[in-house]
């Protein structure tokens, strides 16, 4: 006889199967080192709640997984969150993901749970919980009292180990100078790396550079993958700029918008704005 999964366990979040088991894979850098050593040992004792947040793609829903994994907590996703009885969760940790998603009553009875024994919640959104509008007084100053810990667009290091892992599924050996290549030319974002190999994938040809600069030079053609465009700051206040030269280099990675400067190509307008991506 099977036993019926609890409300709790039917709302965890399934893990990417694309995705390396547990930390494997996951690599620490500059831009990502602050949320990963904040999430390191806790709760611990210490419960309560923290939030990671940072633009979509930079891997900080993967970092939320991990730590899940770890200390056994039950996985929320969103708006899924009103629909478990929240004494379900009493004295137990919970990542909530995406947490800007759940309405004010359900997230303030969750912050409240937080904080008993054996209790904790991390939140996982694109901005810091201090720039969420709430209409009940007591959430928001709840909200302001959330440890948050911002997470950059990838830098070289995590991009290349995306790129890598994504031609690793398709059991694809680039040649060496491919990544390299990539890396100054792509948007720096998990689903950039995804389907730039996608596309080298559906060309059924050794993937050199010469290929990579044919699939890149085709999407900016389109304007697509490689376009200028406006991040959002992990504490959602001010947007970021990255810009492309006509050489594809990134001229800055996190440079505010009025520091920020347009990128053009030879005689030609600035390029659009690119679709707004997922988390």
């Amino acid at each position: 006889m099977t036993t019926r999964p609890t409300p709790a366990d039917q709302m965890r979040l399934p893990l990417q199967s694309d995705l390396p088991d547990g930390a494997q894979g996951f690599v620490v850098s500059d831009c990502n080192r602050a949320a990963v050593e904040a999430l390191a040992d806790w709760p611990n004792l210490i419960g309560g709640v923290m939030s990671i947040c940072g633009p979509a793609g930079c891997g900080k829903s993967r970092l939320g997984q991990i730590w899940a994994e770890r200390i056994g907590a039950v996985a929320i996703q969103g708006t899924e969150a009103a629909l478990i009885d929240p004494m379900e969760l009493d004295g137990r940790p919970v990542l909530l993901d995406p947490a800007r998603e759940v309405d004010d009553e359900t997230l303030f009875h969750l912050i409240n749970l937080a904080q008993a024994p054996g209790g904790a919640l991390l939140m996982v959104a694109r901005s810091a919980p201090s720039s969420w509008e709430a209409a009940l007084p007591d959430l928001r100053s709840r909200l302001d009292a959330v440890r948050t810990f911002p997470m950059g667009v990838p830098d070289d290091a995590v991009l290349s180990a995306m790129l890598e892992a994504r031609f690793a599924e398709r059991g694809i050996r680039p040649q060496k100078d491919v990544i390299p290549y990539l890396l100054r030319r792509i948007d720096r974002s998990a689903a950039a790396a995804a389907d730039v190999v996608e596309r080298l994938d559906a060309l059924h040809k050794p993937v050199t550079r010469a290929l990579a600069r044919e699939v890149v030079e085709g999407a900016e053609e389109n304007g697509e993958l490689f376009e200028e465009r406006i991040i959002p700051s992990p504490l959602g206040v001010e947007g970021v700029r990255r810009s492309l030269t006509d050489e594809g280099d990134v001229t800055g990675h996190s440079l505010h918008a009025s520091e920020s400067r347009p990128a053009t190509r030879s005689g030609s307008a600035k390029r659009p704005r690119s679709r707004t991506e997922g988390r």
